[in-house]
């Protein structure tokens, strides 16, 4: 059902909207099921992955079939529609663009005694990147990965996704993977990508890292080779949260609700507040109105039916912000008139999508930064994908003589009220 709600950081809390606040990163189904896998691939690697992709993709494949070869690779360029290689290829400059632009540079101070401290950046040797394709073959995710890995510097970039029962990868995937940079592409999904990227197998190395957004299974697989691997976060379900105050069309922001409900899982959520409850009721009707004519129709209204969408009426825009910041969302949408001022509040947000011609939707595809974001609540500890994800940081200092001379007692101080006497003695021992 689709409920109203009105809402006010100064009352009693809505029981509705607490209940629509949370969310589990971690269903205990999608814990085990990680948990078995993965040790089955630590204990018999590719014997193991080609055991669960024939009985979660459908498809009989032997490890030496896993990896897409370099002649499929070459055929996908004519596999692919001229229009839809001029959008991969849009899609691929802008976010480069941005992810130059974004990366962090090396810097340097000066010591009091004439010294110089400061951090520099390297990147990884060999990064997993993960891009689903079961319910969709998301194309764009390739150019939202592997293109911020290939401008951090990254040499060899890993892509693996579900091919499903044919084996066959979806040519304009392949293609965005291509493009993107993307050294080896694996026919392989699920909690045996993450395992075989994790922990190594004959036909696949081990990875330093691993990204990109998956579902449940994935992100509990994700969670568990933490450690073995770094990652870049925990990830459900998608969602999306719209601040409106009337002066953007209704129908606009009901198909940007519906642009995040129709993923797939059934566990999305969709979030408007607007201090206008006559403008929530409008969007209301024009959202089961759009819904009737979509493809996926029935995927939205596993959503609607499990109170995933949801209409808050706040007293003010601001107790509305403060709403969106309890709510955490991956995306988040300004629909306003003074949407870059009302900016400044946002606290916690994957991604903020200012004004009326900003729908998420251009994040998605083509603006610039990455999609790859935090969700369940995560965007208020965790931020979306980056190059210098990609990168290592290495602080340096180089003391001289002076500035060692200047923090000689300090240095002492702390090793002795540690017990530490080596550390105190490498630095005496230089004047001794």
């Amino acid at each position: 059902m689709l409920r109203i709600v009105d809402w006010s950081a100064k009352k009693k809390p809505s029981k509705v909207v607490t209940s629509f606040l949370a969310r589990s990163a971690f269903p205990a189904e999608a814990e085990a099921a990680a948990s078995a896998v993965l040790a089955a691939i630590r204990a018999r690697g590719d014997a193991a992955v080609a055991e669960y992709v024939a009985k979660f993709e459908g498809a009989k494949l032997a490890p030496a079939q896993f990896r897409v070869s370099a002649a499929e690779l070459k055929k996908v360029d004519a596999a692919v529609p001229t229009a839809l290689k001029r959008a991969v290829k849009d899609a691929h400059a802008r976010v480069l663009r941005f992810s130059k632009a974004s990366l962090r540079a090396p810097w340097t101070m000066k010591t009091p005694r004439g010294g110089r401290a400061g951090e520099f950046y390297s990147p990884m040797d060999r990064v997993g990147v993960y891009v689903p394709g079961g319910t969709a073959p998301l194309a764009s995710t390739s150019i939202h990965t592997v293109t911020l890995a290939k401008a951090a510097g990254v040499k060899e970039i890993v892509a693996c996704t579900p091919a499903g029962k044919t084996g066959a990868v979806n040519p304009v995937l392949l293609y965005a993977l291509k493009l993107a940079g993307a050294t080896e592409v694996y026919r392989v999904g699920g909690i045996q990508a993450i395992g075989m990227m994790a922990f190594g197998t004959k036909t696949c190395r081990k990875v330093q890292k691993i990204v990109g957004p998956g579902n449940a299974y994935v992100t509990a697989a994700k969670r568990q080779v933490y450690g073995y691997v770094g990652i870049d976060q925990v990830a459900g379900p998608s969602e999306i949260a719209v601040l409106a105050d009337g002066t953007v069309p209704a129908k606009w922001v009901a198909a940007d609700l519906l642009s995040q409900a129709e993923h797939g899982s059934g566990w999305e959520k969709s979030l408007l507040v607007t201090q206008s409850r006559s403008f929530a009721e409008e969007v209301k009707r024009e959202l089961l109105v759009q819904t009737e004519t979509l493809s996926r129709k029935a995927l939205i209204q596993r959503v609607i039916d499990r109170d995933g969408i949801l209409f808050a009426a706040t007293p003010t825009l601001a107790e509305g912000l403060e709403l969106v910041n309890r709510f955490a969302p991956e995306h988040f949408e300004i629909m306003c008139r003074d949407a870059l001022k009302l900016m400044k509040g946002v606290r916690s947000a994957g991604a903020v999508f200012a004004g009326a011609w900003t729908p998420e939707s251009a994040g998605d595809f083509v603006a610039g930064p990455s999609h790859v974001l935090p969700t369940g609540g995560a965007a208020n500890m965790f931020n979306g994908l980056t190059p210098d994800d990609f990168r290592r940081r290495h602080s340096f200092v180089a003391f001289t003589q002076g500035d060692l001379a200047e923090t000689r007692r300090t240095i002492e101080a702390f090793a002795a009220v540690e017990g530490l006497d080596a550390h105190g003695r490498a630095a005496s021992i230089r004047f001794s």
